[in-house]
């Protein structure tokens, strides 16, 4: 076997996919109850995915170029699967951040907009959690039948 730096940039890329949706997992547990701190939780599950993601997107001209058409020739179901795991990680990085703006900005809210602003953390990190693990089941599926 010959030593491939996409191949391996594109598994270590993979497992940090599924570390990122327990990752995200963790500020959707801890904010459950509205009145907990969670200011390194809800910082760290918003970098993780986002440098994750950063490093998906630096991996797409090179997968692009050498996977993409074999992929949707051998198997076209399996290369749209590829194409709605793109939108589904978009999103729980989308909703990630969403959260933590959300989740910061009612540091120094009002009491009502503040609680409702710790709502909209809890439930963006819940659906950003849901899209992760949806986008790694995704991407494992995608790697399962066609790599670098």
């Amino acid at each position: 076997m010959t030593f491939d730096p996409l191949r391996i940039a594109e598994h270590i890329h993979g497992h940090l996919g599924w570390l990122s949706a327990a990752a995200l997992l963790h500020p959707a547990i801890l904010l459950r109850n509205p009145k907990r701190r969670a200011h390194l939780s809800v910082l760290l599950a918003t970098l993780f995915p986002t440098i994750v993601g950063a490093m998906g997107a630096a991996l797409y001209a090179p997968y692009r170029e050498k996977v993409k058409q074999h992929l949707f020739i051998d198997a076209p179901s399996i290369g749209l699967l590829f194409e709605r795991k793109e939108h589904l990680a978009f999103g729980a990085i989308f909703l990630a951040w969403a959260g933590a703006a959300a989740y910061y900005a009612a540091i120094g809210a009002e009491p009502k907009l503040g609680a409702a602003l710790r709502t909209f953390t809890f439930r963006a990190y819940v659906v950003a959690t849901v899209l992760a693990i949806a986008t790694a089941t995704l991407g494992t599926v995608v790697a399962s039948v066609r790599t670098f």
